[in-house]
C-alpha cells in the first residue's frame, strides 16, 4: 500500500476518513463544494501535520518524513500557482528536480527528467517563454510538467483540469491514465463523467466523512449523485462502452 488513512480528521473540513490507497491506479476525489476534498489533499501532501488519527505513506506517518525524501516520492499540483518572479518555463520545470539538487548546476539526470516530462506533456512550444506570460491552462500543463520531473511514485493533483480547455482536459487524463500504470496518481476532480470514464476508483465525501468508495461505475450511481450532490442524474451504459451521466436541469 501506499498512503493509508485510518479515522483521519482535520479541525475543519475533513472527519473519521479511512481508506488504503495502492501503489498504482487513477484515484479520483469527488464531492460537493465544502466536502473536504482540498483538506485531504493538503494532509496526503505533507501539508498539514495537525491532522487527527492516522496518515501514513509507505507505513510511516506521513508527518514524520523528512520532507526531502518525502518530495523525491510523492508530487503534489495545487489548484493554482502564483510565481510573481520572471522565471521562465524551463527554470519552472528545474524546480521539480529540488528534491534531488546538491547544488546549482544541472546533472544529466535532471535534464533527462525534465526534457521527458516536457514530452509527455506537450510543453515544450513555451519552454522559453516568461511563465507569467502563459495562460492559465498553459501554467496548469507546466506546473504539471515540473511535478512529473520530480519523477515520484505518487502524483497528487487538486483540480488539474481546472483551466484546461476540452481537448487538453481529454489530453490531461488520457495521460494521467497512462502514467496510473506505474504509479499512484490521486486527484481532485468536479467532473464525474470524467472520473467515469478514466478513474480506477473513486472516493466521494460528503461534509468531511466517505460517502462512497470503489469502483467509478459502483460509486456514481443516481442514488449517491442525488443523495450526495442534490442533483437528480441518470447513468447510461450501452454493450461495449463506458457508461456516462447526464443530469436533470
Amino acid at each position: 500500500m501506499s498512503f493509508r488513512a485510518a479515522s483521519l480528521g482535520f479541525a475543519y473540513g475533513l472527519r473519521d476518513v479511512s481508506f488504503d490507497l495502492p501503489k498504482t491506479g487513477l484515484v479520483a476525489i469527488a464531492g460537493p463544494n465544502g466536502a473536504g476534498k482540498s483538506t485531504l489533499m493538503a494532509i496526503l501532501a505533507g501539508l498539514r501535520p495537525g491532522y487527527r488519527g492516522e496518515c501514513q505513506y509507505g507505513g510511516k506517518e506521513v508527518r514524520a518524513w523528512n520532507r526531502r525524501e518525502f518530495a523525491r516520492r510523492v508530487a503534489f499540483l495545487p489548484q493554482s500557482v502564483r510565481i510573481e518572479f520572471p522565471f521562465t518555463v524551463e527554470e519552472v520545470l528545474f524546480m521539480g528536480r529540488t528534491p534531488y539538487a546538491h547544488g546549482w548546476l544541472e546533472t544529466e539526470q535532471d535534464q533527462a527528467a525534465v526534457a521527458e516530462a516536457v514530452k509527455v506533456t506537450d510543453t515544450e512550444a513555451f519552454r522559453r517563454r516568461d511563465f507569467r506570460s502563459l495562460s492559465g491552462g498553459e501554467r496548469q500543463r507546466v506546473i504539471l510538467a515540473s511535478a512529473l520531473a520530480q519523477q515520484p511514485e505518487t502524483l497528487l493533483l487538486d483540480e488539474p483540469a481546472t483551466f484546461l480547455d476540452l481537448k487538453h482536459q481529454v489530453s490531461l487524463y488520457t495521460l494521467l491514465s497512462s502514467l496510473a500504470w506505474s504509479l499512484l496518481v490521486v486527484m481532485v476532480t468536479h467532473d464525474l463523467n470524467l472520473a467515469l470514464r478514466y478513474a480506477s476508483r473513486a472516493i466521494v465525501l460528503e461534509q468531511g466523512r466517505v460517502a462512497a468508495d470503489g469502483a467509478p461505475a459502483e460509486v456514481f450511481t443516481a442514488e449517491t449523485i442525488q443523495r450526495v450532490f442534490g442533483v437528480r442524474a441518470h447513468v447510461h451504459s450501452l454493450s461495449g462502452q463506458h457508461p456516462w451521466i447526464s443530469y436533470e436541469a
